[in-house]
């Protein structure tokens, strides 16, 4: 078998066999196959495209190109959720505890940010003391404990799946459905969760920028799952806005804070109660509007809290010690004329927060957990000519400037009301 074979059929539009698929990835594991030839099967697979059969078939070599997470000694019905990325993503940290609280299994793998999209374990890492690395031992110790707990993922999970991903990122074959699904499923497989919700984002602010995009994304990456025998849904969500007001690690981590508390902004409540929702509904078997109604019920009740402050302390993390924004911010965005936020490009947005030092261009990029945007006014919201748009926190001074022209191109004031975005556009069950 010869790469410069299977790189003709796919170039012709030809289905590759699923040995051909596994000689290329596990043959770009071991470095018998080299970046040049992989780069070219990743843009012929963007361009050309590839079969639902393709598609299962890459996710299974990725899967299984490194260790399979055994969860059999978890007591009771693990549960996972996953985001395709965002701007003001911190749905995790609310869903996790509040999941545990109903009496799931939450034992999560999260990634860090790159680009203009946060991480999850950046942001807890802004917790003093959070450690986001355990044993496999100590990991499942805990959850079997208190019923959650969220680390880093393992390089030993789908290690395919890490280096094809880098080579996409620096070729522009990101944005195709075929191999964002397989990445994706790869990891999530290989993870060894039951059941896995999809939160599959779409807007300015995300991979996939229409409902539609996100559909077929979601549609695919369900059946992979099924196929496996995972339970599995998913819901199409909105990354036109950013969710939340707060964009940053340490300030996202005390907005999700003010949720589990009873308050917090209604579109990031609601947004996890759709989410927790599934999630339940997948250990559960009830139905979707009962476990909705549960999961507002951990909310309101408490129990949601606890289980967050059981599960930062359990993993050495000292909420007492957490960091708190400046009185006065580095920088403020007003509103430059009377009008309504007709538009927000979160990509734009979460570039900014990117700038401050909110996030990183590169893996080896250090973060400063205090950089962040609060957004006072977002879309539908009527604004007078003075009005804080946007507060600035970073001290990184010399890079407001340049922040600041990102918001300012970023944000867009009309004349006429706009109405308020949908928060979930649908969800797959």
């Amino acid at each position: 078998m010869r790469v410069y074979d299977i790189l003709q059929k796919k170039k012709d539009r030809q289905e590759l066999s699923t040995q051909e698929i596994q000689f290329l990835v596990n043959g770009y594991v071991d470095g018998t196959v080299a970046d040049y030839q992989m780069s070219a099967f990743l843009m012929a697979a963007c361009i050309q495209g590839m079969t639902r059969r393709e598609t299962v078939d890459m996710t299974l070599a990725m899967q299984y190109s490194g260790k399979q997470m055994d969860l059999s000694g978890i007591e009771g019905r693990t549960v996972d959720k996953h985001s395709t990325g965002g701007v003001g993503d911190k749905t995790t940290l609310i869903l996790a505890p509040a999941l545990a609280a109903l009496g799931a299994k939450v034992a999560k793998m999260s990634g860090r940010g790159l680009g203009h999209t946060g991480g999850t374990i950046d942001k807890l890492e802004s917790i003093p003391g959070f450690r986001t690395e355990m044993s496999p031992a100590e990991f499942f110790a805990q959850v079997n404990q208190i019923g959650v707990c969220v680390i880093g993922q393992s390089g030993e999970l789908a290690p395919a799946d890490k280096k094809i991903y880098a080579l996409r990122d620096a070729t522009a074959t990101v944005e195709s459905i075929p191999l964002i699904a397989s990445s994706i499923m790869s990891k999530k497989l290989a993870a060894g969760t039951q059941a896995i919700v999809l939160d599959v984002t779409c807007g300015s602010g995300a991979f996939m920028k229409t409902p539609q995009q996100a559909k077929e994304l979601a549609g695919l990456m369900m059946e992979i799952g099924q196929d496996a025998g995972r339970r599995m849904a998913a819901l199409v969500t909105n990354m036109d806005v950013p969710l939340g007001h707060a964009i940053g690690n340490m300030c996202e981590v005390r907005e999700a804070m003010e949720v589990l508390q009873g308050g917090g902004p209604e579109d990031l409540l609601e947004v996890c109660v759709a989410l927790g929702g599934a999630m339940w509904m997948q250990c559960s078997g009830k139905s979707l509007e009962s476990c909705q109604k549960a999961f507002r019920e951990v909310i309101a009740d408490g129990s949601a809290w606890e289980k967050f402050q059981e599960m930062v302390k359990a993993q050495g993390g000292d909420l007492t010690k957490l960091g708190t924004l400046s009185d006065e911010p580095a920088g403020v965005l007003y509103a430059w004329e009377d009008g309504y936020v007709s538009e927000m490009q979160t990509e734009m947005i979460g570039k900014a927060a990117m700038v401050l030092g909110a996030g990183r261009e590169k893996k080896e990029d250090s973060i400063d957990p205090l950089a962040s945007l609060v957004v006072h006014h977002k879309t539908g919201e009527a604004v007078k000519q003075g009005d804080p748009l946007v507060s600035l926190y970073t001290q990184r001074q010399e890079r407001i400037t340049a922040a600041l022209s990102m918001l300012r191109e970023g944000i867009i004031i009309g004349k006429e009301p706009v109405d308020e975005p949908i928060l979930v556009y649908e969800v797959l069950v």
